[in-house]
Parts: structure tokens; sequence; C-alpha cells
């Protein structure tokens, strides 16, 4: 069993960036050459996530979320336990939405065409105006309609414990005046913890909470607001799943 999961996670390692790759390719081919629209094109990523978690031997469930409209912008605030948290969020959050990413990431060949146009967001992370323009920048994107993902622990926890919520995030919710919902990720960091390389099988569940109006907020207000927010998802990670 040991030696399955160990060859498991040699092939994920090595196919995950080739479906990098073609991933990014097929964006480009499907919003240049067959002028799908950012939203349509979403079905590449989603596809993605799909695939190496299937690929991994993870499966995934969702809670919650029933009351959220699909018609309008949220930022969907996720605690952070490791590189699968994305897989599972981009294959199987079942809403319209695009990533923050740092601005470098975008000048990657390719891989940062794609990521720009099926509309993903750069963010600059220096501490200069260029960053406090980006940021205003990602707030307008937001409060016209595009939904995000944040994971404002800032970084991935070592021991899949939740940790303290940056303020800085929440600028942007409160700027963009969008509801925030808290999202519980549970079980990614016993499929692959921070610092290995290698992932394991096993059982995600997604937990989607109630959205936080932000409109009510000053951006003053950023730490009282991270405080309701990190509350918000570790109460939804003490939350007992009675389902299957």
């Amino acid at each position: 069993m040991r030696f399955f999961q160990f060859f498991r996670g040699l092939i994920v390692l090595a196919v995950a960036p080739i479906l990098t790759i073609l991933t990014s390719v097929a964006g480009l081919a499907g919003t240049m050459l067959l002028r799908m629209s950012a939203s349509r094109a979403q079905c590449f990523p989603r596809l993605w996530g799909r695939i190496i978690l299937w690929l991994s031997g993870v499966t995934v469930t969702i809670r919650g979320g029933a009351g959220l409209r699909h018609d309008c912008p949220y930022i969907f605030a996720a605690n952070h336990q490791s590189q699968f948290d994305i897989f599972a969020l981009q294959g199987y959050l079942d809403f319209d939405f695009r990533w923050l990413a740092k601005e470098e990431l975008f000048r990657v060949p390719v891989f940062g065409a794609a990521m720009r146009r099926v509309g993903y967001i750069p963010v600059d992370r220096s501490h200069s105006r260029a960053a406090v323009k980006s940021l205003d920048e990602a707030a307008k994107r937001i409060a016209d309609g595009t939904s995000v993902i944040i994971f404002p622990e800032g970084t991935r926890s070592e021991d899949g414990h939740l940790l303290p919520f940056k303020s800085g995030t929440m600028v942007l919710a409160i700027k963009s005046r969008v509801p925030v919902v808290p999202v519980a990720i549970l079980g990614t960091h016993a499929v692959l913890p921070k610092g290995k390389l290698l992932a394991r099988s096993g059982r995600v569940v997604i937990r989607i909470g109630e959205p936080i109006e932000t409109s009510g907020y000053k951006v003053k207000q950023k730490h009282e607001l991270a405080e309701r927010l990190q509350a918000a998802v570790a109460a939804l990670i003490a939350t007992k799943d009675t389902g299957n």
C-alpha cells in the first residue's frame, strides 16, 4: 500500500506541470481562437483541478453554499493548509470566480498570458505606490462583478491549524464592498503537508459559511473584519460533519 501511494505521488508530481502547460495552451486557444468568454474558459482550469485530484486519489465534498447567489460577486476567504486547497477549490467550488495572483506570475511565458486571458487578477505585493494601485484595481474588478478567492492567513499552515488572518486582504474586501464568504477546507493537510512533495490519497471537505457584509466597514476597521472572518472560518472547521 505504501509503495502504491509513493508511486501515485510520483505520477502526480510528474504529470502536474504537464497538465498546467496543456491547460494554459487550452485557455489561450479557447479565448483567442474560439472566442470563448473568460467565464466559459474556466472549464479548462476546473478540469485541471479535477484531473490532479483524481490522479491523486482525492475525493472532494462540498457542504453549504446553497443560499449564495450565482449572479452576485463574493470574496471567498478560505484557510490554507496545502497546495491541494487550490486544486480542490478550482475543481469543485461551483461559482464563477478568479484567483488573485502575484504580478510576477503573469510574466511567465504561456502560463502568464493564459492567466490574463481567463481573467485572473494581478496583485503587486510590494510596499509601493504601485501595490496600492493594483489593490484598488483589483477591488474595482470585484465590485464590477468578479468573484475571487483569498487565503487571509497569507501562507500555508505547517501543522494544519488555523493561523491569524492578515488584515491587508480585508482592505480589498472593504474597498470592493462585496460580501466575504468564510470557507473551511479540511483534509488537504493530510494529502500534502507544507514542505512535502508527494501527495497521498484522502478525503477533502469544503464547508461554505454565511456571507459577511462588508459595506458597513471602513478601512480603519480592517482588523475587526479579519477577526470576525477568522472566527467564522474557525467555527466551520470545528463543525461536526454529519454527512456521508
